[in-house]
Parts: structure tokens; C-alpha cells; sequence
């Protein structure tokens, strides 16, 4: 199982062959059965596999092609909806618009759909995220008419891979992992853990591309502006609160 994770790809390309509906249930029932606050499954997720409703989620995530190339597009939310309609039909008075349910929920939804994506790569499926879920959630919501306490955190698209990419270059252990207390980066650190990245043909040829000094300019200046994250940050916030989750 170590193998096999440390070989995992993200898959972009897809073949034509649909998930069997017997399969695609097996990997969900797997993938419920993954942690989740105080046991309330409060997330949800929404299977897509229509062409025409494929087609009206690719702007949000601005046409990236997997979306409509991929079999199943699987849309994860943060859900409180269901388990606040159980409360109020049980005589209990539900609590749960405000931001700390918004966070525990939106974390059990990301655990579930890790751990159903870890399930599809075991039976031979490839997966894609698609970190513009958030980007354009209020698109998203519109098109899958989620209603209110219910909100998009993630996207996957699944399907058979049409062929295996090569790995892709990850930092050394020792730049996320710390022991028993949080160990700061000097300078000297720094260099080190970024050398091989940034030292690599792929990367200097980015850098090139990109007409930029260095690879840290690519992702402040080009790829996650701080421009373009504050943008999306109030559009999400203004999400939240149109779902009920902020006041």
C-alpha cells in the first residue's frame, strides 16, 4: 500500500470507458467510512455525468478539459443542510450557521473525498483536483442548485487513465514534517529544500516561459497573485454568507 501511494499521479486525460455504477457505489460506501465530526457525516457529494450539466460546471473551473473529457465529475461540499432538517424534525434546535460548523464541515468534506480519491486510485481509476471549487463556488452552487448550508469545497474529476504522467517532484520530507514543536526555516534551510526544485530542467524552463527571474515569481506573480487571491477571497466570504454560514 506504500508502493502504491508513493507512485500515485494526478490524471488529466481520460479514456471514453464509463465507471461502472456498481464500482463508483463501492468506493463511495469505502469512503463514508472515513472520519468525520462527532459521527454527523455532515458533507455531501454530487455525481456528474451528463455531458450538458458537464458542460455548464466547466466555466467555474475556467474549462480546464478534464471536466468535460472525464467520465464522473465529483463535487464535494460542506453540508449542514440535511443533519440541521433532522434536528428540527427531532424538536432540537440546530446551531450550525455560523463559521466554526462552516470549518468542521469542510473539513470532514475534504477528508471524505481524499479518502474516496486514495479508493478510486486502488481499483485502477485516475483522479483530478480541481482547486477552483472555491474560486467559483457561487457558480457551482447555482448550476447544481445546492441550497442554503451547503457549500462546495472540492471538485474530482475520475475516470481510466489514457496514460501515466511522469511523478511529479515533491520537496524533501524534512520541509513538512516537524517533531514535537514547529522548527522555523533559516535562509540557509530555505535554499536547500528548494535547490532541487528550482534547479531542475522543467522548472528553470517554467521560469523562462513565464519571463520571470525565478520560480517564486511564477507562483506570487502569475499562478496565486495576491491580487487574484483577495478577489477570490470575497467572492467566497460572500458565498459563505449567502449559504448561511456568516452573518
Amino acid at each position: 500500500m506504500l508502493d502504491f501511494l508513493k507512485q500515485r499521479r494526478t490524471i488529466r486525460q481520460y479514456t471514453d470507458k464509463a465507471i461502472p455504477a456498481e464500482l463508483m457505489t463501492e468506493l463511495l460506501t469505502a469512503a463514508a467510512q472515513s472520519s468525520n465530526t462527532g459521527n454527523m457525516q455532515a458533507y455531501s457529494v454530487i455525481i456528474t455525468t451528463r455531458n450538458e450539466i458537464k458542460a455548464q460546471l466547466a466555466p467555474a473551473h475556467f474549462n480546464q478539459p478534464m471536466v468535460t473529457k472525464a467520465p464522473a465529475v465529483l463535487t464535494f461540499c460542506a453540508d449542514f443542510n440535511r443533519f440541521s432538517k433532522w434536528c428540527e424534525q427531532r424538536n432540537a434546535v440546530p446551531g450550525y450557521d455560523n463559521f466554526q460548523s462552516f470549518m468542521a464541515t469542510a473539513i470532514d468534506a475534504m477528508i471524505f473525498a481524499q479518502t474516496f480519491a486514495v479508493a478510486a486510485e486502488s481499483a485502477g481509476l485516475g483522479i483530478c483536483y480541481l482547486g477552483t471549487t472555491t474560486y467559483n463556488a457561487g457558480e457551482i452552487i447555482e448550476v447544481l442548485n445546492l441550497p442554503k448550508l451547503v457549500v462546495p469545497i472540492t471538485t474530482i474529476t475520475v475516470g481510466y487513465p489514457e496514460k501515466m504522467p511522469e511523478l511529479t517532484d515533491r520537496l524533501p520530507l524534512e520541509a513538512v514534517v516537524h517533531y514535537e514543536k514547529y522548527n522555523d526555516f533559516s535562509n540557509e534551510k530555505i535554499d536547500t529544500l528548494y535547490a532541487e526544485k528550482e534547479n531542475s530542467d522543467f522548472y528553470k524552463n517554467f521560469v523562462a516561459e513565464n519571463n520571470k527571474e525565478t520560480l517564486a515569481q511564477v507562483f506570487t506573480d502569475i499562478r496565486y497573485s495576491k491580487k487574484n487571491n483577495e478577489f477570490f477571497s470575497e467572492k467566497f466570504l460572500k458565498v459563505l454568507q449567502q449559504q448561511g454560514f456568516l452573518d
